[in-house]
């Protein structure tokens, strides 16, 4: 199990990317599944179809239903939801600090209400590991911090180093739980995550002592969180020439198809977003040409596709007409098909990503989509 870089162009990678749950052709787009389903009325075998490569779930929630246990007890989240593909889990640590009204962080972990029914529930890196061994994901991510921006410069120094003791534990109990028999995926991966805001020594800083434990991937987390994209990029392209170049990259909860094509330039493999199948279901629809709103009258008698170029099973069996009939009257087709074509659009973008830079051609195909792909029509 290993990233494998086959070439690169600027900064951009094109890799593959081994797993005992199958190979994942880099630069890629992940599903995000987080309660083991995606929003949308989208099954496991949907996602085939559409090319998807990577489901994401999320450790939180599922902890807190059905219960990492019980899925444990069905055989681990492959069989549980029927993906034979790779499954990414991420930590909670982003759902702790972002659902949870009250919360007590320490050095051992954080104290919280769930958002469901208020019952007091304790995370830390070890117990995070246990509910991720237990859903038995390709792979684990690290718990850690998530500090809000703009946050001061030293608490975000502080978090980091605290960042580093949590990773260092989530390392050695993950090791613990394989080695005891009790992950339900004797082979999970675990991957870093890099923090420090939007301060570029802290976040450097942070990506050289996480670089020294020699996990199988690295993140780069806490961004898109509502600071501005080019502050985004920036600290990508800071922290970059820092993380190991033999390992696969993940820019996590990133983001618009322009800000996926930034973030393959400055050197990002695995992206994953909840805007394609979120925007999907308010009707707002990924076309190579813009961003349509399926709602709006003109779409009333309008018997194309949603997006001639593209080959979707929506866009080849429905017309505009159709699709914004459904939206008005409630029918849940209407999100089904609509998230079914936003899913579809963002990994055949990775696809087209991929062959671009198979021939040489990423700047132009940069050039030519990075901002009319997020332009609203």
């Amino acid at each position: 199990m290993a990233y494998h870089l086959i070439k690169t162009e600027h900064a951009a990678r094109r890799g593959r990317f081994e797993t005992v749950h199958g190979t994942v052709q880099t630069p890629a787009f992940m599903n995000v599944a987080t309660a083991a389903a995606i929003k949308g009325g989208l099954s496991a075998f949907d996602l085939k179809d559409i090319g998807c490569q990577v489901m994401l779930c999320n450790t939180y929630h599922l902890h807190l239903r059905p219960g990492d246990k019980l899925v444990a007890e069905l055989g681990g989240l492959h069989k549980f939801t029927r993906w034979d593909g790779p499954i990414l889990t991420d930590s909670g640590g982003f759902q702790v600090f972002s659902l949870a009204k009250l919360r007590n962080i320490t050095e051992e972990g954080v104290t919280f209400h769930s958002h469901l029914d208020g019952r007091r529930i304790f995370m830390g890196p070890e117990e995070s590991m246990q509910i991720q061994a237990n859903l038995g994901s390709t792979i684990a991510m690290a718990f850690d911090e998530c500090v809000e921006n703009p946050a001061q410069y030293d608490y975000a120094k502080a978090s980091c180093q605290r960042t580093v003791r949590w990773l260092e534990r989530c390392k050695a109990e993950l090791t613990r739980l394989k080695a005891e028999g009790k992950a339900t995926n004797p082979d999970q991966l675990l991957f870093g995550i890099n923090q420090g805001c939007t301060f570029d020594d802290l976040r450097i800083e942070h990506m050289k002592r996480i670089a020294e434990l020699d996990l199988d991937g690295y993140a780069i987390g806490g961004l898109a969180v509502g600071e501005p994209a080019q502050e985004m990029y920036r600290v990508i392209s800071a922290v970059e020439p820092f993380m190991p170049k033999d390992k696969i990259r993940y820019l996590m909860g990133v983001g618009t198809p322009g800000n996926i094509i930034e973030g393959v330039w400055r050197g990002v493999d695995l992206f994953d977003c909840v805007m394609p199948s979120r925007n999907a279901r308010h009707g707002h629809l990924n076309t190579w040409s813009g961003i349509i709103n399926i709602k709006n009258l003109k779409y009333e008698k309008d018997e194309r596709p949603i997006d001639p170029q593209c080959n979707c099973p929506v866009c080849r069996n429905f017309s505009r007409a159709y699709l914004r009939h459904l939206f008005k009257a409630d029918e849940m087709l209407g999100m089904r098909l609509a998230v079914m074509h936003n899913l579809y659009f963002y990994n055949h973008l990775m696809e087209r990503i991929r062959a671009e830079l198979d021939a040489g051609t990423y700047v132009s195909f940069h050039d030519q989509y990075v901002t009319l792909l997020d332009t609203r029509i």
